[in-house]
C-alpha cells in the first residue's frame, strides 16, 4: 500500500520542483539549487521521504562542451497530478504563489 503524498514547505528547494511538477511539466537536469543541493537529489527526496510517484527517463544528450553525456527528465503521472491539486494541491500552489509576493 502506497502512502499518500505530502506537501514540503513551499519556499523551499523541494517546494520549487513539486511546483513544475505539479504544473505537469517536465523537470530536467538544472544546476545544483541553491548552490548546494542537486536535482537529483531533491527528486529522491521527494520521492523517499515526501511519497510522490516521480518517473523519470535519461537519454543521450550533448553538454555544452560538446561531450557526450545522459540527460534526464523526471515527471508525475497524470492520474497523480489530478489527484493532488483535488486533494489540497491547489490550495499549496496558491500560498506558494503568495508567500512569494
Amino acid at each position: 500500500m502506497s502512502k499518500t503524498p505530502k506537501f514540503p514547505g513551499p519556499l523551499t528547494a523541494r517546494g520549487a520542483v513539486l511546483a513544475v511538477l505539479l504544473s505537469n511539466a517536465d523537470q530536467t537536469g538544472a544546476e545544483p539549487l541553491q548552490g548546494r543541493t542537486s536535482l537529483a537529489a531533491i527528486i529522491k527526496t521527494l520521492k523517499r521521504k515526501y511519497h510522490w510517484p516521480i518517473e523519470s527517463s535519461s537519454f543521450p544528450s550533448n553538454a555544452s562542451d560538446g561531450s557526450a553525456t545522459w540527460a534526464t527528465v523526471y515527471s508525475l503521472p497524470p492520474a497523480s497530478v489530478t489527484k493532488a491539486l483535488n486533494n489540497g494541491g491547489s490550495e499549496w500552489l496558491e500560498r506558494r504563489t503568495e508567500a512569494k509576493a
